[in-house]
């Protein structure tokens, strides 16, 4: 049987499809921040309130999170080239939707296709890396890729600032049409036609995956709205995400039993590596969520930021994630990814302890922007060491299958992370400040005098949670397997007497 690295697809020039499939990527994970920014002038123009304003980024977010299994698979079926362009072309012309809308309502419907479209591309990026790469170049590959999610993190809130103060919220989405039309061009032309697997498609598993991560997902997501009571009539947040975890236990189960072709090959799980990536990056996407809420809270309502100087804060981590992507890159294809993958995982866990020990009313910026330049070290040295290790022993038929799981794993290590974080601030601000009743939470703007040292302890100890869960990341990262590659001599002839580097 051929390894992964000798199924390679040849005569293909990986670098420029990358870059075309990185930057309908960037426009996707910018679309999952960029909302926030824009909540206040939405709000107003729309003559709606904070629920279902809400709804705006929820309603992106479930779409985009619950068919990644389904669309991955889907990749594998009918070639990632054709998803990824469908799924850009949703995303795009739901885009123009979304800014078009003057109701609320519609609104939420578009976005439900945005990240509709989302869900059809995320996938296939991780897909296509995995099949134009060789094994022992994936980790640079694999750099710019983290480097994307990285710097899209920044770019997000800052664009949204700009965007909605110099011409108002609808145009955070129309500016992706311009960006969806020339992705669409470049993915086009430079992403290659590759081959497609005949797959018969699990329906009972659709069904079941489908509906087991929406409960999981959505009473999860909306469980702080609720107050983690009843949603309406018998049915109640603890209720959903109960279902949803029987659901998704039958899901396992039938695709264990599954004689034909299961929805997800559980045989990926069999690879160490894949297995602990997936632990690792859950814990990631719980991070680096969850991080942001209590510090964009804290610079807002203690310090006085507005909502682009608070995102100006992230600066450091971008442009170090950013400049450090192509050195780790080359270092992820010859260095053991427990070194590299453990490094990164430390140095964040590290970074969101030491930042939760500076966060003070009258601290110097300064000191508040070292932990968050140790921040992007951690990210230049997580994303790609992670991503590559998942891919590494992928067969080449299921590269869209184990892109949809790693996908979907960091997809929902971030809803737990963002419900995590908000059901502790809750509770440190009702400790440390009861009379505030999570006034500020809402968005209430600089805080008086007397309730910034509370605020500020509450922000600070809600910033470990995140610090304490990557933890659990970096033990996992330590137990990765050197991959076989790294155990061939470094020099292979090939068939035509040329020498390959492994």
């Amino acid at each position: 049987m051929a390894t992964p690295q000798e199924q390679v697809t040849p005569d293909v020039r990986p670098w420029p499809a990358l870059w075309a499939l990185v930057l309908g990527f960037f426009m996707i994970l910018v679309d999952s921040t960029i909302v926030s920014v824009a909540t206040p002038s939405i709000l107003t123009d729309l003559h709606t309130d904070v629920g279902n304003v809400v709804w705006v980024t929820s309603a992106y977010l479930l779409a985009y999170a619950v068919p990644l299994l389904i669309t991955g698979r889907l990749g594998d079926r009918i070639g990632p080239k054709k998803l990824y362009l469908a799924g850009l072309t949703l995303f795009t012309l739901a885009s123009v939707w979304c800014g078009l809308t003057n109701s609320i309502e519609m609104l939420i419907i578009a976005r439900v296709f945005q990240g509709l479209g989302a869900s059809m591309m995320t996938p296939q990026t991780m897909a296509v890396i995995t099949r134009i790469f060789p094994a022992n170049e994936r980790g640079k590959a694999m750099s710019l890729w983290g480097a994307t999610a990285g710097v899209a993190t920044l770019v997000g809130p800052i664009l949204g600032g700009v965007l909605v103060d110099g011409l108002g919220w609808q145009w955070i989405f129309f500016i992706n049409a311009p960006i969806g039309v020339l992705g669409f061009v470049l993915a086009w032309r430079l992403v290659p036609d590759l081959p497609t697997h005949e797959h018969r498609f699990d329906l009972v598993g659709v069904a079941l995956s489908s509906i087991g991560l929406f409960c999981l997902v959505f009473g999860i997501q909306e469980g702080q709205k609720y107050d983690w009571g009843q949603i309406s009539g018998p049915i109640s947040v603890w209720g959903l995400i109960i279902v949803g975890l029987l659901v998704i236990g039958i899901f396992l189960f039938w695709q264990a039993k599954n004689k034909g072709e299961p929805l997800l090959p559980l045989s990926l799980f069999k690879d160490r590596n894949f297995s602990l990536a997936n632990t690792a990056i859950t814990t990631v996407g719980f991070a680096i969520t969850a991080m942001t809420f209590p510090l964009m809270l804290y610079a807002q309502s203690v310090r006085g930021l507005s909502p682009t100087r608070s995102a100006l804060l992230l600066v450091p981590m971008a442009v170090i994630s950013g400049l450090l992507a192509p050195f780790v890159g080359r270092l992820t294809d010859k260095t053991h990814p427990r070194y590299l993958a453990g490094f990164g995982l430390l140095c964040c866990s590290v970074s969101l302890f030491w930042l939760s020990q500076v966060i003070e009313p009258d601290v110097a910026i300064w000191k508040l922007l070292l932990p968050i330049a140790l921040l992007g070290v951690a990210n230049g040295f997580m994303w790609a060491p992670l991503g590559s290790t998942a891919t590494r022993n992928l067969p080449m038929h299921q590269a869209g299958a184990g892109a949809g799981v790693y996908n979907t794993t960091r997809q929902v290590g971030a809803v737990l992370g963002s419900a995590g974080i908000a059901v502790l601030m809750e509770s440190r601000l009702a400790s440390n400040l009861p009379a505030l009743q999570g006034t500020a939470v809402e968005g209430a703007g600089k805080l008086p005098e007397a309730l910034r040292q509370g605020f500020s302890d509450s922000m600070a100890q809600s910033i470990m949670l995140p610090a304490a869960v990557l933890l659990i990341g970096l033990a996992a990262s330590l137990l990765f397997a050197k991959p076989a590659f790294m155990n061939k001599p470094a020099d292979i002839p090939s068939a035509t007497g040329t020498a390959r580097r492994s």
